[in-house]
């Protein structure tokens, strides 16, 4: 089985390509390789690569600039799949496509089912949206996967944006009145090699239970200032220098984005556990093995590095956290942190 994996220099692509070698052979794709934003010759570079199966975690994620790029994140996250389902049509292809907890407008406090109606609140939301949408027009075998409160040990995240100013910075103000389970890339990647180990035919028959859409995501559920806690409290379990004082929680009206964000993204994960035989592990439990790997990196780091360098100078840094004047907050892509 030929395995096409996109977007494999982002987190959940990174994760697949590990998770999935042992199932057939892997055609990894960085988004240099495939450009989305070339869809002309989208089908071209499939016809070349004759996959088997289809995975695409290839999208346009900043989802504050989404705003003033409604276009490109358009082109990125709808149109760009919208070629890739009719190739899979055309080829009788299965795809597997990920898509996101923001096409929900978070209203109320229960998880949301598959069959809820859509009604996302940004760009970045309705594009995804829309994505999918192409997908199902397509004809072509499809399964569409949602999750939420993506991380992993390695890329650009909320667990690295909280390794990073913690050791910078004594205080950090957290977003503390949206609710979801943060989800581990390596959690994912379980969950879809948990799904096609059977061969494709069970995975054709399992998406056609399913109506082509599954939620997958880490058991319970928390707060950004939650998991924030819960990461800062693991680390320093773990020996971690850090210089972080306090963790302080606040609305979401307290620290305004660009783009509006859902306030409930608790994912109902019935389908999968029913349809797909997968429970997956709490979040909790998720999060300590990824602390594990950061913790193992830092000790390496260190290894390597002198005594009197700034430690922090040589962890990862997420480039879209602004590191401004100590009376300004900070504003990372996720737009749950602020920094004092």
């Amino acid at each position: 089985m030929r395995i096409l994996v996109t977007g494999v220099t982002g987190q959940v692509g990174g994760a697949l390509v590990r998770r999935l070698q042992p199932l057939g052979t892997l055609i990894p794709i960085s988004e240099i390789a495939l450009d989305f934003t070339k869809l002309s010759a989208i089908a071209e570079s499939l016809d070349q690569l004759a996959p088997d199966l289809v995975i695409n975690p290839a999208a346009y994620t900043a989802v504050d600039k989404a705003e003033d790029e409604p276009d490109l994140a358009m082109r990125i996250n709808a149109e760009a799949p919208g070629v890739l389902a009719r190739w899979a049509m055309r080829h009788d292809v299965p795809l597997i496509h990920f898509s996101t907890d923001y096409v929900y407008d978070g209203r109320g406090e229960r998880p949301w089912h598959e069959n809820d109606e859509a009604r996302p609140l940004s760009v970045y939301g309705s594009t995804k949206l829309a994505g999918e949408n192409e997908i199902r027009r397509s004809g072509c075998c499809f399964l569409i996967v949602r999750t939420c409160w993506l991380y992993a040990a390695q890329g650009k995240n909320f667990l690295r944006t909280i390794l990073r100013l913690a050791q910078e910075r004594k205080e950090l103000r957290i977003v503390s009145d949206q609710v979801g389970a943060p989800t581990s890339a390596a959690l994912v990647a379980d969950a879809i090699a948990g799904m096609i180990a059977n061969g494709l035919d069970c995975l054709r028959d399992r998406s056609a239970q399913a109506n082509g859409l599954v939620h997958v995501a880490a058991s319970g559920e928390t707060t950004w200032h939650g998991f924030a806690c819960a990461i800062v409290d693991g680390l320093k379990s773990r020996g971690v220098p850090l210089v972080i004082e306090d963790v302080i929680p606040i609305r979401t009206d307290e620290y305004p984005t660009r783009a509006k964000r859902p306030h409930n993204s608790r994912l109902d994960l019935t389908r999968l556990q029913t349809v797909f035989g997968i429970s997956p592990q709490y979040w909790q439990a998720e999060l300590e093995s990824e602390l594990d790997k950061v913790a193992d990196e830092i000790v390496s780091m260190q290894s390597y590095y002198p005594q009197n360098a700034s430690f922090a100078d040589h962890l990862f840094r997420q480039p879209h956290v602004v590191v401004a004047d100590h009376n300004q907050p900070c504003r990372p892509r996720t737009g749950h942190v602020a920094v004092k």
